[in-house]
């Protein structure tokens, strides 16, 4: 199927290096994509992602923005003091507040915006949505883990928990990001055995108690790879059924 498709690179004053992204389609909702720990950009193209959402992007439904990371810089960066690698990532925050957002939204003026990704890129997805909940229709996580813990070992300071989902929305007190929260559609998917469906329980039943309305959807097995995650984008980017 034949849609639009752009190569985009620039260096990031924010981050200090070059950054790459990959535009699919032409109009619609506007999808900020994540990879996986350590990917590329251009990894939902080769895994075939884009192939799977290839009717609705030539429609003009949605639009994918599928962004680089720098996890290897941040969180993977286990060389590192655990505050720097938050720093870092918050860094990675700014570039797609400041960079990425306003390249996306001069192109295409739908107000509309979905977070996508699997595994660490559902951390990514549901992260950014959660602390920027006015800026976010729809978060879809895949098979994701949201507590950050497990990468800065016993240290844990201001930076570490305002990036840690399964923490902060425990303690979220500001009425307008609750509310905004609640106007949000939020999706995690995952499977029965994946070792982080107990996480997703939890984020999905502390968001319940905080009036925050979610779809957790477990599916049979174990459901952590890119057939499973295929299945479950083409089921879940137009809604929670």
């Amino acid at each position: 199927m034949s849609f639009n498709r752009e190569h985009h690179r620039w260096y990031s004053p924010i981050l200090g290096r070059d950054m790459d992204l990959l535009v699919f389609g032409h109009a619609g909702a506007r999808v900020l994509v994540f990879p996986t720990s350590m990917g590329r950009f251009f990894e939902w193209e080769d895994r075939g992602m884009v192939a799977e959402l290839g009717e609705q992007i030539a429609q003009g439904w949605i639009q994918l923005y599928c962004v680089d990371s720098v996890d290897e810089e941040s969180w993977y960066a286990r060389w590192k003091w655990p505050s720097d690698r938050a720093w870092r990532h918050l860094q990675y925050e700014r570039y797609l507040l400041e960079e990425v957002l306003p390249m996306t939204t001069h192109r295409n003026p739908n107000p509309y915006l979905t977070t996508a990704g699997a595994s660490f890129g559902a951390y990514h997805a549901v992260n950014f949505a959660f602390r920027h909940p006015h800026l976010v229709g729809r978060t879809i996580g895949l098979s994701g883990l949201y507590d950050i813990r497990r990468f800065v070992g016993d240290h844990y300071d201001e930076q570490v928990y305002a990036n840690n989902p399964a923490h902060y929305v425990t303690e979220i007190h500001d009425g307008a990001w609750l509310d905004a929260m609640r106007r949000m559609d939020i999706i995690l998917a995952t499977g029965e055995t994946d070792a982080f469906v107990d996480n997703n329980r939890y984020l999905s039943s502390r968001l319940w108690q905080r009036g925050v309305g979610n779809a957790l959807r477990i599916w049979d097995g174990w459901a952590h790879d890119w057939p499973w995650w295929r299945m479950m984008i083409r089921t879940y980017i137009g809604g929670s059924d």
